[in-house]
């Protein structure tokens, strides 16, 4: 199988506080999709080139210094990773976050070698107080993502996930509790050898 080229691409995990403890926004991918058919996953996708002039949060100095670290000079910018988590957050749930909210970098993995899809991958953690949109019934949802549905996190590992989502939810249950996170999270899987970063 020729390798393919890795492209860039942005999550957003939506969270609010639920009867039980925090709660997360997943959906399903279709069982035809090409890449993880049928899994539960975050809404994000890959950087298209509308999202170079899109509109984008407000990320902070330290949040867009870590989105920079460890990439090509090709890689695109900082506020660019942010329009394209919004848009697709918008285009796959029709949700969109409150002015202000709170844009925290948490998590980033590139695809091994030898999948169908490759994706540099960067997870965003933002709260769903003050969000636009139907919240309940999606009802402005696109139909890329089926069962969209809060969750808490420990129910939520309990779905079928990625691998790399399971990772990135027992990231982010820690950080909920009130957990520290010594640098971001970084599999690093651009060369030969596998690496783990982490992007202080």
């Amino acid at each position: 199988m020729t390798d393919l080229p890795i492209r860039a691409a942005a999550t957003v995990i939506l969270w609010r506080a639920g009867p039980s403890g925090p709660q997360v926004l997943m959906g399903q991918r279709g069982a035809g999709a090409a890449f993880m058919p049928s899994k539960y996953v975050f809404p994000g996708g890959a950087v298209d080139p509308e999202d170079v002039n899109g509109p984008a949060p407000g990320l902070s100095p330290g949040c867009a210094a870590r989105l920079a670290a460890f990439c090509p000079p090709e890689a695109p910018a900082p506020q660019v990773l942010a329009a394209a988590a919004l848009r697709e957050l918008a285009e796959e749930t029709g949700l969109a976050p409150a002015p202000g909210a709170d844009w925290r970098f948490v998590f980033r993995a590139i695809t091994p070698p030898g999948r169908s899809r490759r994706f540099d991958a960067r997870f965003f953690l933002v709260p769903a107080a003050g969000a636009s949109g139907d919240a309940e019934g999606f009802t402005d949802a696109s139909d890329e993502l089926s069962h969209l549905h809060w969750i808490g996190l420990a129910e939520a590992r309990a779905l079928d996930l990625p691998f790399i989502t399971e990772v990135v939810l027992a990231e982010v249950s820690a950080l909920l509790k009130g957990g520290d996170q010594p640098g971001v999270p970084f599999f690093d899987n651009s060369g030969p050898v596998p690496t783990f970063r982490r992007i202080a």
